[in-house]
């Protein structure tokens, strides 16, 4: 039995850990996916092979997890709660320019699936395209993470009181239902074999 101390909600999540703690959690396998993608580049695309079903999960995971999830948990939760903060200068500036970079991902992702969806049908055989919209991913994603948990998440908690960051930390789990955790933490496990 479980110390009441660190409950744990049915996806095994603390329930005692800051939200922020979640978001974080989540940076880590949002790092493995796109350590695949790096090793994907390196391995074939700039041979001038495309393995369609690797773009294909890789567009997924993004997609799914690192944006409608993950992105969508910070926008849809916890930004929408600092807006109503009296939040600092540096702090909004920071949100702000999350907010432009999530907007700026979605817009790079449209480009990979249009570039895929080009190679498959055979309309082109350059994989320019993909290589440029991977490379622009995997040099995103480490900077973004790293402004998020090293300038903003922890000192953001502070606008927080522990009943307010406990019912956003439920609202997390709620918004992420059930099995989408478990779901991208196989994909990333297998393509990692």
């Amino acid at each position: 039995m479980k110390n009441e101390e660190f409950a744990y909600n049915k996806s095994g999540w603390n329930l005692h850990m800051m939200p922020v703690g979640y978001l974080m959690i989540e940076h880590r396998l949002i790092e493995r996916m796109i350590k695949l993608m790096a090793d994907e580049l390196v391995l074939n695309i700039k041979n001038g092979k495309v393995n369609l079903s690797f773009i294909d999960a890789a567009i997924d995971f993004i997609k799914n997890y690192a944006d409608k999830c993950h992105h969508g948990k910070e926008e849809d939760i916890l930004f929408r709660d600092l807006t109503k903060k009296n939040m600092s200068a540096e702090h909004k500036k920071i949100m702000e320019e999350l907010i432009q970079e999530h907007v700026i991902g979605r817009q790079t992702v449209v480009r990979l699936v249009s570039a895929k969806e080009e190679y498959a049908s055979s309309k082109t055989k350059s994989t320019a395209e993909i290589e440029k919209n991977i490379k622009w991913l995997i040099e995103f994603y480490p900077k973004h993470i790293a402004k998020e948990d090293k300038q903003f998440f922890l000192p953001c908690m502070g606008y927080f009181d522990k009943e307010g960051q406990a019912r956003m930390l439920e609202e997390f789990y709620a918004f992420d239902g059930e099995t989408i955790q478990d779901k991208y933490k196989k994909i990333v496990k297998d393509l990692e074999r």
